[in-house]
């Protein structure tokens, strides 16, 4: 990545204008479904991340969170006081991710990243309403690590969805996608395949070799026009096939950054059919320098930046047990439907005069936070705490918190999950392993 070289500033103007856009409308969608009642005021308990408990849904203020996120993507779009706006963007966007484990998905915490890259590039330098009211902000040429940085974030999501697929069960036994894919069998013209076990493992190897090679060739010249059409077909099918929400798009979108400066004008150009603004706010011939203090500095934070993004998804090494049973160091590390896992906790709080309840589990919980919490050690860990809590509230004396948890895994046979005799609510949340997860006993080779 040489620092030096300029490039032009469209391919940064679009992506900022896309991302706010795709932004705005996810929001929008969000809000008229009515989820940010269902996931965020119905239920009476969430699941926040370690260390950040502070964050948590505001009852009915939490509109006015979504709302604010909401404005601050289009001000982003436009370009329209685009430093606090963006600022606002990455804030309450994450803010929303961080409310509830139960609704985690890996494009929210790609999302997070990439507006946080946005706060320190100078996106709103062109084709913005910024630039537009301030002629001196106007330029349309940056240093192309600018944009190679947004790349590089792909390339790494992309990378790492790949080699998380190099293993046993993905491409040795095709799951999960075994189980997943007869059940859309009813889908015109292609659906008859999904019965055959050849097409999931078709679909296992495809997507394994997709993952690993896909960002170095959209970054080649001469195989980008190749791997975007890969990109628009894999996406497509992902989107036709699974639920997953606004991820397959935002890739579609996201890659977008890969094509040429010239094909980003062409945007720009049919864009500024509806705006008509003048050649010299199009082609000002101004380039955008940062002084050397400002360059080292910013180029030795985001050297941090990818450093921590590289050696994160390995955090699970740290930890014994197989990963995709304990999912300990399973989050933030670009693992993308590997596993299929269900479970069933039933909770008993005790005390020790010998006093015992069984908790009701949906008294507590919707059903998709006991579906998460039940295969989740540390969601298991913070209910526990939640019932020690209600129950010592009424009348029980320094109750204990036991759990009979079986969980399926891809298919084997359902095991219990957590050690029967461990109180815990005496345990505590932290980031060293925990002991009371029972093992496995059976291997998924891979990374």
């Amino acid at each position: 990545m040489t620092v030096t070289k300029r490039t032009s500033i469209a391919p940064l103007a679009v992506y900022r204008i896309a991302i706010g856009l795709m932004l705005f409308l996810s929001i929008v969608r969000f809000w008229a479904k009515g989820w940010i009642s269902q996931l965020y005021i119905v239920p009476h308990y969430f699941f926040p991340f370690y260390g950040f408990e502070f964050v948590k849904p505001l009852g009915i203020y939490t509109y006015g969170i979504f709302a604010l996120c909401a404005i601050a993507a289009l001000l982003v779009a436009i370009g329209l006081f685009y430093r606090v706006a963006s600022v606002v963007l990455f804030l309450s966007f994450t803010y929303i991710e961080l409310m509830d484990k139960s609704t985690y998905l890996n494009h929210y915490y790609f999302m997070s990243l990439v507006l946080f890259m946005l706060l320190f590039l100078p996106a709103h330098r062109y084709f913005s309403v910024d630039a537009w009211r301030n002629k001196k902000l106007l330029a349309d040429q940056v240093p192309r690590w600018n944009l190679d940085m947004l790349k590089l974030l792909l390339v790494i999501l992309y990378f790492y969805a790949g080699l998380a697929k190099i293993n046993s069960d993905w491409l040795g036994h095709a799951l999960p996608l075994k189980i997943w894919l007869p059940a859309r069998n009813d889908l015109p013209l292609i659906g008859w395949l999904f019965n055959y076990q050849a097409t999931a493992f078709v679909f296992s190897w495809f997507g394994c070799i997709y993952d690993l090679s896909i960002g170095f060739l959209l970054w080649n010249k001469r195989t980008r026009p190749f791997a975007y059409l890969a990109v628009i077909v894999f996406h497509g099918m992902t989107a036709v096939l699974f639920p997953i929400g606004m991820f397959p798009y935002v890739m579609m979108v996201a890659s977008l950054i890969f094509f040429s400066a010239a094909f980003h004008l062409r945007i720009i150009g049919f864009l500024n059919r509806f705006f008509k603004c003048p050649d010299t706010f199009i082609r000002p011939k101004r380039p955008y320098t940062y002084s050397n203090g400002v360059q080292k500095v910013l180029l030795t934070g985001f050297s941090f930046f990818f450093l921590v993004q590289l050696l994160l998804p390995f955090r699970y090494w740290l930890y014994p047990g197989e990963l995709f049973w304990t999912e300990q160091g399973f989050r933030f590390s670009w693992r993308v439907m590997l596993i299929e896992k269900a479970g069933y906790a039933q909770f008993t709080v005790k005390e020790a005069n010998g006093k015992a309840i069984v908790a009701d589990n949906s008294k507590f919980l919707t059903v998709l936070q006991e579906k998460m919490m039940s295969t989740q050690p540390d969601m298991i860990l913070q209910y526990a705490h939640l019932l020690r809590d209600h129950y010592a509230k009424h009348g029980f004396r320094s109750p204990e918190v036991y759990v009979e948890d079986y969980v399926v895994l891809n298919g084997r046979r359902g095991r219990m999950f957590i050690d029967l005799h461990t109180d815990l609510a005496k345990e505590q949340e932290s980031f060293k392993a925990k002991s009371w997860i029972l093992p496995l006993n059976d291997e998924i080779k891979g990374f």
